[in-house]
C-alpha cells in the first residue's frame, strides 16, 4: 500500500514542495483537498480552448462547452447513483446547496412546524434554518451530542414527531471526525413523514455514495473537497421535491418565457441554475470524479483507518493531548487540543515545521462550547497521506511543547 500511495501522491502537484524549508506534510483536508494534475489540466483545457457560456450559443465553441458541462452533470449523477440529472443541482458548494433549501423547500413551513438538526452541526446546516425559523415561525430542535462525540439516538427518538418536517444532519462531522448513522436517521424520519438533507461535504471524498439506496430526499456536498475546484458544488433533490419547491435565484437560465406581466420557470435542473454557472468549476468537478473512479476506494479506505489508528496510538502515548470527540465510528478527522496551550499556538509551531493543520472553532462554535474548548486543533486526513506524516506531526507536537508547556 505504500508504494501505491507514494506513486499517488505524484499526481498532486502541491504535495512535493516545501514550507518554511521543510517538506510540506499537509493535513488540512477537512478544509479543502490539494488538486491531481488531471482536474488542473481540464480546468486549463477548457480556457485554453473551449471557454464560452453554455445552453444558448449558436457556434461551436458554446456547443463544446455545453457539452463538457452537461456530462459533468452526468459524471456527477452516476457518481451519486442519482436516478436523473434533473436531480442534480449546481450549487457554489454545500453551503449554498443547504441555503437553497432552506429557502425553497422551506417556504411551505409555518408555525407549528419543526426542524431538527444536531449539536455537531457546521454553522451552514444552523444559521440557515435560523433563519427559516424566524421568517416562518417554525421552531428550530437540537439533536444532543454525547461526551464521546456521537449523536445521542434516544433523545433524537423522542425529539422526532410527526411535527417534525425536515431533519438536517451532517455525514461526517467536520470538528469531530464523527460518522453519523444517517441510515437508520432518514428511516426513522421518514416513518413520521420528515424530509432529510443530509450535508455530505466530509463524506464525499472518503467513500462511494448510493444517494437512492440511503432514500435521502436531499444531499448536499463541495467540490474542493473532493479534489476539485473551489466555487461548485452540488445539491442532489429527489425530482418530485424539487419539481414542487419555488426557485431559489432568479434571472437568466432558470426561466422559460418572461413578459411584464408574468413569468414561466425553466425545468429541472435549470430552474435553480440562474445566470451563468461556474462552468469551469463543473468540468473540473467531473474530472476530479473521473480520476477518482479509476482508484480502488475500498483500498484507501483501509489505508485511512490505518491513519487514523496510528493517530489514536500515537496519541495514547502524549497525556497532554485531549482528543475532541472520540466516536466509535470515526473518519480520519483527529481533532484536539494540548492542555495548557492555545490552539493557535500550536497550529503556528506546526506549521514552522512544514505541518499544515486547521486551528479554530472550525464553523461550528456550538460544539466547541460543548466540550469547554475555544477551538481545537484539526489534523485531518486524505487517501494521499502516509503514515511518516502521522509520525511527523507528532514529533512536531513533541517540539511544540517544549515552548508551551
Amino acid at each position: 500500500m505504500s508504494d501505491l500511495i507514494h506513486t499517488l501522491r505524484a499526481d498532486f502537484p502541491a504535495l512535493a514542495q516545501q514550507v518554511n524549508g521543510k517538506p510540506l506534510v499537509y493535513l488540512d483536508n477537512g478544509a479543502t483537498t490539494h488538486k491531481p494534475q488531471a482536474v488542473i489540466d481540464a480546468i486549463s483545457q477548457f480556457y485554453a480552448q473551449d471557454n464560452s457560456n453554455v445552453h444558448r450559443g449558436a457556434h461551436t465553441l458554446s456547443d463544446r462547452a455545453t457539452q463538457a458541462f452537461e456530462q459533468a452533470r452526468e459524471t456527477v449523477r452516476d457518481f451519486l447513483n442519482a436516478g436523473s440529472t434533473k436531480e442534480i443541482i449546481w450549487t457554489r458548494g454545500t453551503t449554498e446547496a443547504i441555503n437553497l433549501v432552506a429557502h425553497s423547500f422551506g417556504a411551505q413551513l409555518q408555525a407549528g412546524d419543526q426542524i431538527l438538526i444536531s449539536a455537531m452541526e457546521h454553522h451552514a446546516n444552523i444559521v440557515p434554518w435560523q433563519m427559516l425559523c424566524e421568517r416562518s415561525g417554525a421552531e428550530l430542535k437540537v439533536i444532543p451530542v454525547t461526551e464521546r462525540g456521537e449523536l445521542d439516538m434516544p433523545a433524537f427518538d423522542e425529539l422526532l414527531t410527526d411535527k417534525v418536517k425536515l431533519v438536517g444532519v451532517v455525514h461526517v462531522s467536520n470538528a469531530l471526525g464523527t460518522i453519523n448513522p444517517i441510515e437508520d436517521i432518514i428511516a426513522k424520519a421518514h416513518a413520521v413523514g420528515a424530509k432529510v438533507l443530509i450535508d455530505g461535504a466530509q463524506s464525499v471524498a472518503h467513500w462511494d455514495i448510493d444517494v437512492r439506496a440511503l432514500d435521502a430526499d436531499f444531499f448536499a456536498f463541495s467540490g474542493h473537497k473532493l479534489f476539485g475546484p473551489t466555487g461548485i458544488g452540488v445539491l442532489y433533490g429527489k425530482q418530485a421535491l424539487l419539481e414542487a419547491m419555488p426557485p431559489y435565484q432568479t434571472g437568466g437560465e432558470m426561466i422559460e418565457h418572461v413578459s411584464f406581466s408574468s413569468t414561466r420557470f425553466n425545468g429541472l435542473p435549470f430552474k435553480f441554475e440562474s445566470g451563468t454557472p461556474n462552468i469551469a468549476g463543473a468540468i473540473g468537478l467531473a474530472a476530479a470524479i473521473r480520476y477518482l473512479n479509476q482508484l480502488d476506494r475500498d483500498a484507501l479506505l483501509q489505508h485511512e483507518y490505518a491513519l487514523l489508528a496510528r493517530l489514536r496510538e500515537r496519541a495514547s502515548d502524549m497525556p497532554e493531548l485531549r482528543l475532541i470527540g472520540d466516536a466509535e465510528h470515526k473518519a480520519s478527522i483527529f481533532g484536539f487540543v494540548l492542555n495548557g496551550a492555545h490552539p493557535a499556538d500550536v497550529g503556528t509551531l506546526l506549521d514552522q515545521q512544514g505541518i499544515a493543520v486547521r486551528t479554530g472553532h472550525h464553523c461550528a462554535m456550538p460544539i466547541m462550547e460543548q466540550f469547554g474548548v475555544p477551538g481545537s486543533v484539526r489534523a485531518s486526513f486524505s487517501f494521499y497521506n502516509t503514515l511518516d506524516e502521522v509520525d511527523a506531526l507528532f514529533t512536531g507536537l513533541e517540539k511544540a511543547k517544549l515552548f508551551l508547556l
